[in-house]
């Protein structure tokens, strides 16, 4: 395996890849500063815990005590990027801060890149052992967690003259657990500028002044997509006799299909008409039920007040007959006294 020699100075260092690093990196001191917690190295604290208590990392690990013995197990045990080895990690059930994105609330299996790249902090790496890493030939990975250290320990100012000579690396690497994301070296290295989230955790955040400074930069070698397009549009030639709606008409490209950002805010907007349609069907409904239900405690209520009417007129007609009945039984008496 291609290495650096430690003993060499930073100026007589060749870049095996004919790479040059920032300006003024010779000048620099070989002792790399250490931005944020010197401690932590700013890594999650559930993904910490998870190094510092793993068995990979107090056994196997402990045995490693130099720079060439860590680059040689990364070389044969590292297979992708993420911080928890695949299907080790459960975040169903899992809401806001306690959900997957923030990388806290459910832990997992602490993955083998994570403990070496940890391992790689507590070695305390030079300047040069740092860009051996980034520069290395034998695995894309090793560069990966090179890559990764920089974007966890160096200060946030030094992070794009540090990126800066690979954002056009063509060289291919799967930075997820069982494969299935691969992207170039220069795409990991633009997603460390300009993304927060890596994998179900997150790296430091960058000030905001100094990441206008990196948009604007990577503006000027990877414009959006719309100046892409404004710049590829052709430019209508000059008319020479003829209308120029009829060069629109002939020069203009077939109208491609809408992407899938624009059928979004379509498809949303179907479903709110879904969704209102069915919550005016259900306030129908409720207003159905509600109307017979009230409809059905009227007739009851007439019902019964027919009944008590009834009842009524039932025991003044009895009493009426009982009335008149003691009248006949007195007149009867009297006749038959007489």
């Amino acid at each position: 395996m291609a290495s650096s020699n430690d003993d060499e100075s930073d100026s007589e260092y060749v870049h095996p890849r004919g790479v040059p690093h920032f300006p003024g990196h010779e000048r620099r001191s070989n002792t790399l500063p250490i931005w944020g917690n010197e401690r932590t190295m700013n890594l999650n604290p559930l993904i910490l815990t998870n190094i510092q208590t793993s068995h990979y990392f107090k056994t196997n690990l402990s045995e490693l005590k130099t720079y060439h013995e860590v680059v040689d197990e990364i070389y044969y045990k590292v297979q992708h990027l993420e911080p928890w080895e695949k299907g080790s990690r459960k975040t169903s059930g899992q809401t806001g801060m306690c959900g997957g994105v923030r990388g806290v609330g459910a832990g997992g299996i602490v993955s083998t890149p994570y403990c070496l790249l940890y391992k790689l902090f507590t070695l305390k790496l030079t300047r040069k052992q740092l860009i051996g890493l980034i520069t290395h030939c034998d695995s894309p990975y090793i560069r990966g967690l090179g890559f990764m250290h920089i974007r966890y320990t160096q200060p946030p100012a030094d992070l794009f003259g540090w990126f800066q000579p690979y954002l056009e690396d063509e060289e291919e690497i799967d930075p997820k657990a069982g494969s299935g994301h691969p992207m170039t070296i220069g795409t990991m290295v633009r997603q460390l500028l300009t993304k927060l989230d890596w994998y179900d955790s997150l790296f430091p955040r960058i000030p905001v002044p100094i990441q206008i400074n990196i948009d604007r930069e990577l503006a000027k070698s990877f414009p959006p997509v719309q100046q892409q397009r404004s710049i590829q549009q052709p430019e209508p030639p000059v008319a020479m006799g003829r209308d120029q709606r009829d060069w629109r008409r002939e020069e203009r490209p077939s109208r491609s299909p809408p992407t899938r950002r624009d059928t979004y805010p379509r498809s949303r907007s179907r479903s709110r008409d879904r969704e209102r349609i069915r919550d005016r069907s259900r306030e129908k409904d409720r207003d159905s039920r509600y109307r017979s239900s009230r409809d059905r405690d009227r007739d009851r209520d007439r019902r019964d007040r027919d009944r008590g009417s009834d009842r009524d007129s039932k025991k003044k007609s009895s009493s009426r007959q009982r009335s008149r009945s003691r009248d006949r039984d007195q007149r009867r008496r009297r006749d038959d006294r007489r």
